[in-house]
């Protein structure tokens, strides 16, 4: 009846929905009930935290960042606010990219499935996803760590050859400097490639793959993918590949790893974990670049280049 006052007479529209105009007069002058404020004050807020997790969290993710702010709301209420108010988050889907070299001898699969760590730098996991734009597809390869789910190491090109992936490995190992670390991938030749092989014991890296066409020997690696395609690919298209190396390191830098509250970790962000665990930050070392190929690209000593 609000909403239509200039459409139809106050007196017919009570007469239809067999009220009074009295009542309804009495009605609009009554204050909301305290649950009624209430309401409009959470859903405020949620809307708030919504649009900073760039419309991307639910109401799990919701209900976490309200109670780290003090605010010990029930997640089924934050739901029904998140309903009323026409919010939701967003849904993943899957990609497959890597190709197998059948000539090509694969590393044991030291993980088994397996993937749990006691701590940082145990348990690597990495694979290659695609990015769409309108000047042609990106590549971008990423290895992350098991324990704190934060991606440790990434690269972009145009290409998918096995230097995307040495630049993402390369990367993981200036930032992290691991000491005896597992790194697990699928049997894509770009793994099984005796370049990646041969950088993987000067490094002191044990390298380990998951049998072939089996979706859970890398599951983890996969679940990123499935987040940063419904979080940032589905929702948006980049016309130039300059713009598609931007976002996608403003996603990872900017927001997956200092930012989004992952619910395998007690609903922290990678980097809050690890800050909760006493470690510290490890950025890439001082004059990291992005190449024109989208790649971090680094000396053979480890010096960012």
């Amino acid at each position: 009846m609000t909403a239509h006052p200039a459409v139809h007479p106050v007196a017919t529209m009570c007469r239809v929905l067999g009220v009074s105009p009295s009542g309804y007069y009495a009605w609009r002058k009554r204050p909301l009930s305290t649950r009624a404020r209430s309401d409009v004050e959470l859903t405020a807020r949620v809307e708030v935290v919504h649009r900073d997790s760039r419309g991307t969290y639910g109401a799990s993710r919701i209900h976490a960042k309200l109670a780290a702010q003090g605010m010990p709301i029930g997640r089924k209420r934050i739901a029904r606010v998140m309903r009323a108010a026409g919010l939701q988050g967003v849904s993943r889907r899957k990609v497959r990219t890597t190709v197998r070299d059948e000539t090509a001898r694969p590393a044991p699969d030291l993980v088994d499935r397996q993937f749990t760590a006691a701590g940082p730098d145990r348990l690597w996991v990495a694979d290659i996803t695609y990015v769409p734009t309108g000047a042609g597809i990106l590549y971008l390869a990423v290895v992350l760590d098991v324990w704190s789910r934060r991606i440790v190491g990434w690269a972009m090109a145009s290409h998918l050859r096995t230097e995307l992936v040495l630049a993402a490995f390369d990367m993981a190992l200036a930032q992290r400097r691991p000491r005896n670390v597992i790194h697990h991938s699928a049997q894509g030749c770009q793994y099984t490639s005796l370049a990646f092989g041969g950088r993987c014991r000067a490094a002191g890296v044990r390298p380990s793959m998951g049998s072939v066409g089996d979706a859970y020997d890398n599951a983890m690696c996969a679940s990123f993918f499935a987040t940063l395609e419904c979080e940032l690919l589905d929702r948006d298209r980049f016309g130039t590949q300059a713009d598609a190396r931007l976002a996608v390191f403003d996603f990872i830098e900017g927001w997956y790893n200092p930012r989004r509250r992952h619910s395998a970790l007690d609903y922290l962000s990678p980097l809050m974990d690890e800050r909760t665990a006493g470690i510290g930050d490890r950025p890439v070392p001082s004059g990291a670049t992005i190449d024109q190929g989208g790649a971090i690209s680094l000396s053979p000593s480890g010096a960012v280049q």
